[in-house]
């Protein structure tokens, strides 16, 4: 990765997002950070002095070119990071095409709508997708039905774009983190009904640090799936 690299980042906010964002925007790199109104982008902006963000609701994925052309794009994209995510879990006798298109939409539609609109950014500097996946995205149980096939979508969307982008010095990583301490997980264990011990699960840290070895792996070589699991 470029000195001074430009990173477009969903999710950065909290979790796993905002420790990449954190060391991303500590070594001195350029930020620029999706938020899904004007108030969240004044709270990531305030959080990340001289950072830029982009406003755009992921969950109405339609709506973000329209969005986008209305906003100051970068000229340069080095990498493209899709972090953002959400999980609504359910028997698929209980679940309703809300709770489905909306899990959908974040999950998958919307980070394929925005490496559409970055290609052209992400080739010209020869960039890095990387899209937080989920061990849900390999292995889907019970109650995980549509997280699980956005997930999975998620990984199709990526092996594609691998292939087709190739031949342009486009790299893409898919990562696999196990369960991690974040807001999304003491969600998913409020819907468990199960008792929430940060404790036990990935720091998210940890993901940020595999994060930043693929984005700064050098160009001879290229991480394409990187699985991370629970070390305790």
């Amino acid at each position: 990765m470029a000195s001074m690299a430009t990173h477009l980042i969903t999710g950065a906010g909290s979790g796993i997002g905002a420790a990449v964002a954190r060391r991303l925007h500590a070594r001195g790199d350029e930020l620029v950070l999706h938020a899904r109104d004007a108030g969240r982008a004044k709270e990531l902006g305030a959080a990340y002095p001289g950072a830029k963000t982009l406003v755009g609701d992921l969950a109405d994925p339609d709506k973000l070119s329209w969005a986008f052309s209305h906003q100051s794009l970068p000229d340069r994209v080095d990498s493209l990071l899709h972090i953002a995510g959400v999980v609504d879990l359910g028997r698929v006798g209980e679940l309703t095409p809300k709770s489905w298109r909306h899990q959908l939409n974040v999950n998958l539609i919307a980070p394929a709508e925005l490496t559409r609109h970055f290609l052209p950014q992400l080739r010209l500097a020869q960039g890095h997708v990387l899209f937080v996946n989920s061990g849900a995205g390999l292995s889907a149980g019970a109650d995980w039905s549509a997280y699980a096939a956005s997930k999975h979508g998620l990984k199709a969307l990526a092996d594609s774009l691998r292939h087709e982008e190739h031949g342009n010095g486009v790299r893409v990583t898919s990562v696999y983190p196990g369960r991690t301490a974040s807001p999304m997980q003491a969600k998913v264990h409020q819907q468990e009904g199960k008792p929430y011990d940060a404790s036990k699960w990935i720091d998210p840290e940890s993901v940020a640090t595999t994060i930043l070895t693929a984005l700064d792996l050098p160009r001879d070589a290229e991480v394409n799936d990187l699985t991370v699991r629970p070390g305790r």
